[in-house]
């Protein structure tokens, strides 16, 4: 069947260039004839690079952004497929008469370049570039059309000061804070995980490490003080439905009141804290409040504090919670929440 196409390509005057004299595709040639043609292609559309555009000309951009690789080895076919994607994406628009961006960078100022460096025991900044360079010449080699002038990488300094320089602009505006949390540690990789990177066993997704959970000092943004524009801004989304509403369950906005409740000593132990604050979205509720429900985390659950006949079943109840969080359960509490 194979030879038979062949034959037939031969035949046909406009493909017979393409076949060699044993009657197989030339590759190769057909590769270059359409490297040169979308060379041509882009060498004729004109640079609009600081100019006041039209909307005409505005409504004929398109921007492809796919995601960058992490720079810690050799590109796979997984990585084919993402850019596969992409690039049929841009050179479909382009070919429509779009002035398309279809950027390429590294996702190199991270765990997983540090870590196949230190496996190798070479230093991160040289490993990792010796990584984007093969890279670039795999993705140049399967033809992908990526605007190279537009490349960047997130370890180089010329990048990362901006991303600096947002944060310190959130830290003086009192956007950004800094306490202590309970999060996912990995022994062996030595860095905090998201509850993503977790597996159902507790387990870390990359090093296979059982998890543990760690108090460590966070930094967090303050996203609850602009939880109204977020839902609001939901709205004007072409977003699938099921994914809106996993953004507005993540940003979690609740209208109701936060009521400390005192806390009364029964013997001459000092406590950590002087009162515990609830949120509550039924402040009518609350003189029928009959306990209150803290997170496995909290200060207070601890030995030191507990009712002593207690004590021990109540910690044996929190190691539980704690093991079924680091294992991608959801959190069943966060912080004091009102029976």
């Amino acid at each position: 069947m194979l030879s038979t196409c062949r034959a037939l390509l031969a035949q046909h005057a406009k493909f017979a260039e393409w076949i060699d004299s044993t009657g197989k595709l030339n590759s190769k040639a057909l590769e270059t004839k359409w490297k040169e043609r979308w060379a041509e292609l882009k060498a004729s559309q004109p640079d609009l690079g600081g100019q006041e555009l039209s909307a005409a000309e505005i409504e004929k951009m398109f921007y492809v952004l796919v995601m960058f690789p992490y720079p810690s080895g050799m590109l796979h076919m997984g990585h084919v497929r993402v850019y596969t994607i992409s690039d049929t994406l841009s050179r479909f628009h382009q070919m429509t008469g779009k002035r398309v961006l279809h950027p390429m960078g590294w996702d190199a100022f991270g765990l997983p370049a540090e870590n196949a460096a230190i496996e190798r025991n070479v230093a991160p900044g040289d490993w990792t570039k010796r990584n984007i360079a093969a890279m670039k010449e795999q993705l140049e080699t399967i033809l992908t059309d990526f605007n190279w002038d537009r490349e960047l990488a997130t370890c180089d300094p010329e990048y990362y000061k901006w991303t600096q320089h947002i944060f310190l602009q959130l830290f003086n505006h009192n956007m950004v804070y800094r306490k202590e949390a309970v999060v996912n540690w990995d022994p062996i990789d030595q860095t905090v995980l998201a509850n993503e990177q977790v597996d159902k066993n507790g387990r870390s997704w990359r090093s296979g490490a059982v998890v543990e959970q760690r108090k460590l000092k966070q930094w967090f943004a303050k996203i609850t003080d602009y939880a109204e524009d977020l839902l609001k801004d939901l709205d004007g989304l072409d977003w699938p439905d099921h994914v809106k509403s996993m953004q507005s369950n993540w940003i979690g906005r609740s209208e109701g009141a936060e009521f400390s409740f005192s806390l009364a000593k029964e013997d001459s132990t000092a406590l950590p804290i002087e009162s515990i604050s609830v949120f509550t979205s039924r402040p009518d509720t609350l003189f029928g409040v009959s306990y209150l429900a803290i997170a496995a985390d909290h200060p207070l659950v601890s030995a030191e504090y507990l009712p002593k006949g207690l004590s021990e079943e109540v910690l044996r109840r929190a190691k539980e919670i704690s093991a079924s969080q680091a294992g991608g359960g959801d959190r069943a509490a966060q912080g004091s929440k009102a029976g």
